[in-house]
């Protein structure tokens, strides 16, 4: 039995209608990057030039 059998696909996952769901390029409106702020804790999202979705504390 191979190990990796149990693991789920990422790619086969889907978007339950009870997930609230959020466009990065509308939070990110000046096209650069937006912050975001959990527990006090700020995080920095930026898409790069090749279309990714960075957050980095």
């Amino acid at each position: 039995m191979n190990a990796m059998t149990d693991v789920p696909n990422p790619s086969a996952t889907t978007i339950t209608p009870q997930m609230d769901t959020y466009d990065a390029r509308e939070l990110i409106k000046n096209g650069v990057q937006a912050c975001v702020v959990l527990d006090g804790q700020t995080y920095y999202m930026r898409i790069t030039r090749a279309g990714k979705l960075i957050l980095t504390k």
